[in-house]
């Protein structure tokens, strides 16, 4: 049957008149015209268009706003107005005019012309991050395939005139805008994921941005990785890793690893040869904040006390001791970790035992509550073969090593070394004597004594506790990790961070570079296959490392002659003796290991609890971390995102489609 509606749009066609909506198209402000319906360009009236590269404009638009007024209405106008604060002045204006060109497109001699897919692509390929960083989909008016047209179609640019001036501002830049202007101030969460992402995608075949896991508010504890072939391991090439704002509330390591990534994909693009001899030899892993979450207390705290109103200001160097150290579950994170060192202390007494690849006690599992950032950090401490790490804190200037648990449990300053001791000193000395001050005996400190120690202390010397993330990596894999106290305060104002920077750099570099000591190599079969899981032993100290997936290793050394073992099971030992002078930094030592019928002496390899080393997690306490909540019909649930409040308030049709899991 007809409807009225029906009837008289069909009337209204005969007639030569425009077609009217019906009422559920009137409503939506959208609905489609009729062939013979010519636009009418009207001059450009709308607030935030008004710097686009033409004058007049038409409705409908080309998504189906009827007119001016049902476009400011809408959510589509709305995002434009506050993409700049959302993207934090990221891809601002790009974004904006790449919208105004669809919602209020380019009118000439009655017809509308679309603006070209190429510009679209472009801005979606440099921006798309900026939008992942705060949770946010693509806005569906921005696709590329579906408003967007060819040049062969005569479609217009609308960003011309920004390029034209963006050519002006670049012409006097030698490099042609490959270098990085870092910005030395402090940056929330969203800028920071937004920068690595931009810079990842800046440097994309030699970089890349991954995640880890999530935080207990559910913020991405996301890694910047450098290499030449981003996301995979290379054969022979060490991987290192560098973690800042383990306890929020210690920001300076955090923003320095910030700079770091960008100051590394910056040089490498302009040749500096020292950054891609780095990157070209090494897999280098960046995590600049491991506790997101803590970060965000102690940052509002420091906004509050910067408040002229607020009468118990304090200052940056008396910020958060307490406030925001902690994760949101109010877990210390540098004391969460397996306590494996007191194990190492007990097997001390049997006549062979190793200080390497201790396993996960079951009881650390039932006994203990799990921080989210934590479980990260292990999985992905056991899924890469790290060599050296260093983790930047704050509150001290000074670099501790381990171990950071006393060998005494009822003394609280004990010297308590790693049988890697000399190569713990050297590690940490690498990075005190580059750095500006931290070596000198006469700089002043922050309450603790390190006369004539160079800057650099045994962790359990300096003070003892158990779970310490440093202690974790010697005992569980094959890390090497230092402590890094990068000064006394731990919240320093923002006009001290360009001079930490400059204070910094140079120790970040040459610990990098330091990861090439020692030796390295591939044990194989017969058949020139890699073994994984092989033991590479020094002869005097206990602590081996193991093979990675392909079979090859890494071992830290200082120069001299040493005794050298691989072994493995069902292979026969191979023992090699080496010289490994001053003059070279790392040699090549490798091992072809012969099956044999019987296993190698039980002795070897009998130590308590080695058979459980592979079980992690062994009760699942972190299922509920990988399963998506669902509601009552099965349906996955989406808690929706901070920016959504902006859309919500205004009682506008809500835009689903900003809603990247909806």
């Amino acid at each position: 049957m007809l409807t009225f509606f029906m009837i008289l749009s069909a009337l209204a066609t005969c007639l030569g008149l425009p077609r009217r909506c019906a009422p559920d198209e009137e409503e939506l402000g959208r609905c489609r015209t009729s062939a013979e319906d010519k636009p009418q360009c009207i001059e450009m009236v709308l607030g935030y268009c008004q710097d686009v590269p033409y004058s007049y404009t038409t409705f409908p638009n080309i998504v189906g706003h009827r007119s001016r007024e049902v476009l400011e209405m809408g959510a589509e106008y709305l995002l434009l107005s506050v993409i700049q604060g959302l993207l934090n002045g990221e891809c601002s204006p790009d974004i904006r005019l790449l919208g105004c060109s669809v919602l209020a497109p380019r009118c000439e001699d009655g017809r509308v012309i679309k603006p070209c897919r190429s510009s679209c692509e472009m801005v979606k390929k440099n921006c798309v991050h900026a939008f992942e960083a705060i949770q946010m989909a693509w806005p569906y008016f921005l696709d590329c395939d579906r408003f967007f047209v060819g040049d062969e179609e005569g479609c217009y640019d609308p960003l011309s005139d920004l390029k034209a001036k963006q050519e002006v501002a670049f012409s006097n830049i030698s490099d042609g805008g490959l270098s990085t202007i870092l910005q030395f101030t402090y940056h929330s969460n969203a800028q920071m994921f937004s920068i690595l992402k931009k810079t990842a995608a800046k440097c994309s075949h030699i970089s890349r941005a991954y995640s880890i896991g999530r935080s207990v508010e559910g913020k991405d504890l996301l890694v910047f990785e450098f290499a030449t072939n981003p996301g995979q391991h290379d054969l022979l090439k060490p991987e290192i890793k560098l973690i800042g704002n383990m306890h929020g509330n210690e920001v300076l390591g955090r923003e320095l690893l910030i700079y770091l990534a960008q100051y590394m994909c910056s040089e490498y693009l302009l040749g500096n040869e020292r950054i891609q001899a780095i990157i070209n030899t090494t897999r280098v892993h960046i995590l600049p904040s491991m506790n997101p979450d803590g970060y965000e207390i102690a940052a509002s705290e420091v906004a509050d006390r910067n408040d002229p109103e607020n009468i118990y200001q304090e200052g940056h160097e008396y910020n958060g001791w307490t406030s925001g150290r902690t994760n949101a579950q109010n877990i210390d994170l540098n004391r969460n970790f397996p306590d494996l060192t007191s194990i190492f202390f007990n097997r001390r007494r049997f006549r062979h035992f190793r200080s390497d690849h201790i396993p996960i006690p079951d009881s650390y599992w039932i006994n203990k509550v799990v921080a989210p950032e934590t479980y990260a950090i292990m999985k992905w401490i056991r899924s890469i073969p790290f060599v050296i790490s260093a983790s930047l804190h704050g509150g001290e200037l000074v670099i501790s090593y381990p171990f950071d648990f006393s060998r005494h449990p009822h003394e609280d300053k004990m010297l308590s070394p790693t049988p890697d001791e000399q190569i713990f000193k050297q590690l940490a000395r690498i990075y005190a004597d580059a750095h500006a001050t931290m070596s000198n005996n006469d700089t002043e400190r922050c309450g603790a004594s390190f006369a004539n120690k160079g800057g650099i202390t045994n962790g359990a010397q300096w003070y003892s506790f158990a779970g310490g993330m440093s202690d974790f990596n010697y005992l569980h894999s094959n890390c090497y990790e230092i402590t890094v106290e990068l000064g006394c305060d731990k919240f320093p104002s923002e006009e001290e961070l360009y001079p930490e920077w400059l204070r910094n750099k140079e120790a970040l570099l040459s610990f990098m570079e330091s990861v090439h000591r020692g030796i390295k190599g591939i044990v194989k079969d017969e058949h020139g296959n890699g073994i994984k899981g092989a033991t590479v032993s020094i002869k005097g100290m206990r602590h081996d490392i193991t093979t990675a997936e392909d079979g090859d290793y890494w071992r830290l050394l200082n120069p001299g002659i040493h005794i050298v073992t691989a072994a493995a099971s069902g292979y026969t030992k191979v023992t090699k003796r080496i010289n490994l002078p001053r003059s070279v930094k790392v040699g090549r030592v490798d091992f072809v290991l012969k099956k044999v019928p019987q296993e190698p002496s039980l002795d070897y390899f009998n130590i308590p609890e080695l058979d459980n080393y592979e079980r992690f997690d062994p009760f699942n306490q972190f299922e509920q971390y990988t399963q998506r909540e669902l509601g009552e019909n099965g349906e996955e649930r989406t808690e929706k995102p901070w920016w959504w409040a902006y859309f919500s308030q205004l009682g506008i049709s809500a835009p689903t489609w900003l809603l990247r899991n909806y």
